[in-house]
């Protein structure tokens, strides 16, 4: 019988070297659940992308719809990921909505292709995710929305979708201007040999938070070329 997680969500983790170097940023690897030695810099930086595991949201966490199942989520995600053709997207260190992160050189192949992925995603799997209740509508702050991302909230439970989304690896929280200053240096020094390469896009992961108020895990990582890996949520994903 499966398990039945809190929430599910289709993220892509990134690959080596970003995974090495993210994961200890924040503290946490998402495939194991372990804490790891991080690098020396407040917790309060990095606690609330800590809580998701390093990724980027293709499709943002969702309950299971009524009439759907882990299994058949799992075995979408498997489906889905053999139609991708793996790319290359540069990335760069910036603010963004008054946090840090990875995003995408706009000015590349690698930015179309990843909007591209990301759109597919949101409508391949909205079969899958139940509506947002009041409360999760609420959280997302409706009153600080601009109109065009109001519509996203209503028509697919998020506000960052389609021509709203900015894809981005979240390295922290929401910062003050002097915290902001001190991490931005921090990991512009840090991070400089690392963007000299792109990121090698090649699957998506289905990530899982097995309870409320819990970190999310991987569940699976699903290769475009068909391979599939586990991570320590993969029972939420058995039948």
């Amino acid at each position: 019988m499966t398990m039945q997680a809190h929430r599910y969500a289709i993220y892509l983790a990134p690959g080596e070297p970003f995974r090495t170097f993210g994961s200890q940023w924040l503290g946490r690897d998402a495939d194991t659940g372990i804490a790891l030695s991080h690098a020396d810099r407040p917790q309060a930086w990095i606690d609330a992308p800590a809580h998701y595991g390093l990724h980027a949201t293709l499709k943002p966490p969702f309950r299971l719809a009524t009439g759907t199942d882990a299994a058949e989520l799992d075995a979408a995600a498997r489906a889905f990921a053999k139609t991708r053709a793996a790319f290359d997207a540069p990335l760069v260190l910036r603010s963004l909505r008054g946090f840090l992160a990875w995003c995408l050189d706009e000015n590349t192949g690698g930015a179309r292709d990843m909007h591209a992925l990301a759109d597919t995603c949101v409508q391949a799997f909205e079969p899958f995710r139940a509506p947002a209740t009041r409360e999760e509508v609420a959280r997302r702050k409706p009153d600080q929305l601009t109109p065009a991302q109001r519509l996203m909230l209503e028509a697919w439970g998020y506000p960052y979708v389609f021509d709203t989304f900015k894809f981005h690896i979240t390295l922290t929280g929401m910062l003050s201007p002097v915290d902001a200053d001190a991490a931005l240096a921090r990991l512009s020094a840090d991070c400089r040999t690392l963007l000299e390469s792109p990121l090698h896009v090649d699957g998506i992961s289905v990530f899982v938070q097995p309870k409320a108020g819990q970190d999310f895990v991987v569940g699976r990582h699903y290769g475009f070329d068909g391979l599939v890996r586990h991570g320590a949520g993969a029972g939420y994903l058995e039948s």
